[in-house]
């Protein structure tokens, strides 16, 4: 008789994390995985697969994020690749993320599925204009960054903070226009590679208005990545528009993920301000109108969102949001809290049909 062995218990054995064994069952690359209730099941005398990550490897064949990103879902990868797997007579041919953020997911489904049409967007016109400058204008953005990060690194610390909140000036009093895009897209990775902790907020009028972080020789040009990010774009759909603009491009073989701005977990948790116009309740509610919509087009979708019961047992506002829907808790960490010792474990919520 076979006996299986969970996860946690593959990890401990070879030596690696949880996560990247859950990640590597998602990739058929451990023999007689089940996955079953969940989670996964390995074979108790399976052979821990060859690591093929390495640098040259990643450089040559995956692009990754090319942002810092509060809320960006690296650490949930391997839960998405869980849901995506346990899907049952499930075609993906079109992959749809309407709020697509750093793209954490969208670079992961782009290296590991051979997919007819992907389509993303986001209301933020300065990070849809990057994409756009990525794929479209790789060779002259990357001079314009190469020539930034060269007079960045020239000057000293009360010079850069003196050269920071120009560029943000700058930033905050230009819009884009065709003939500034590459500028403008310079401008918005140079922010977030320099900014406070990678965070992208809009005051009430709009203007971006995160302080300078605190760091002694910030990456803003990462040409291997961006090229291969370049080349992961071609092809894609790439919109400056709401989530609910996405609906005619969903069809029975679409993967829908959504990632909207989290729910506070706490009145003083109340980072929501991506962009100008405040992602409140009732955003969330027309969110799950939406989300309705997409199921009654048969497609699948997988949404990720704040756990309001980490700091209050009976609120209960997804749970009636998505009660016809799966509703999974995933730990995941939190990393945006200023207070060291406040960036712990979390719950966080995974909703899928």
């Amino acid at each position: 008789m076979l006996n299986y062995i969970s996860a946690k218990q593959a990890a401990l054995k070879w030596g690696i994390s949880q996560r990247r064994v859950a990640l590597l069952c998602a990739q058929n690359r451990i023999e007689g995985v089940i996955f079953n209730k969940n989670r996964w099941l390995i074979p108790e005398n399976a052979k821990k697969p060859s690591d093929l990550r390495t640098k040259l490897a990643q450089q040559e064949n995956e692009a990754k994020p090319f942002l810092k990103w509060a809320g960006g879902k690296s650490q949930l990868l391997a839960n998405v690749h869980e849901q995506i797997n346990s899907y049952e007579d499930f075609k993906l041919k079109k992959y749809v993320e309407p709020m697509v953020g750093s793209g954490a997911v969208l670079f992961e489904i782009l290296a590991t599925h051979n997919l007819e049409s992907v389509y993303i967007s986001d209301v933020n016109k300065g990070l849809i204009n990057t994409y756009k400058v990525i794929r479209d204008d790789i060779d002259v953005l990357i001079e314009s960054l190469s020539n930034v990060q060269t007079i960045y690194y020239s000057l000293s610390q009360e010079q850069r903070k003196g050269k920071y909140y120009e560029i943000r000036d700058e930033y905050n009093a230009t819009p884009i226009k065709n003939s500034n895009r590459v500028q403008k897209a310079t401008e918005f990775i140079f922010l977030n590679r320099t900014c406070f902790n990678g965070l992208y907020r809009e005051n009430k009028k709009g203007d971006f208005n995160v302080p300078m972080g605190e760091y002694k020789s910030p990456k803003i040009l990462d040409e291997a990545n961006l090229r291969l990010v370049s080349k992961a774009l071609q092809g894609v759909t790439i919109k400056c528009a709401d989530f609910s603009a996405s609906l005619d491009y969903i069809d029975e073989n679409t993967l829908v993920y959504l990632d909207p701005p989290y729910r506070p977990i706490s009145k003083t948790a109340n980072f929501n301000s991506y962009t100008s116009n405040s992602f409140d309740d009732d955003e969330q509610i027309r969110l799950a109108k939406f989300i309705k919509n997409i199921d009654k087009k048969g497609a699948k979708f997988i949404l990720s969102n704040s756990d309001p019961q980490n700091t209050d047992e009976s609120d209960d506002f997804f749970h009636k949001l998505y009660g016809d829907y799966t509703i999974r808790k995933i730990e995941a960490k939190r990393c945006i809290n200023s207070i060291a010792k406040k960036r712990g474990k979390i719950s966080e919520l995974l909703i899928y049909n």
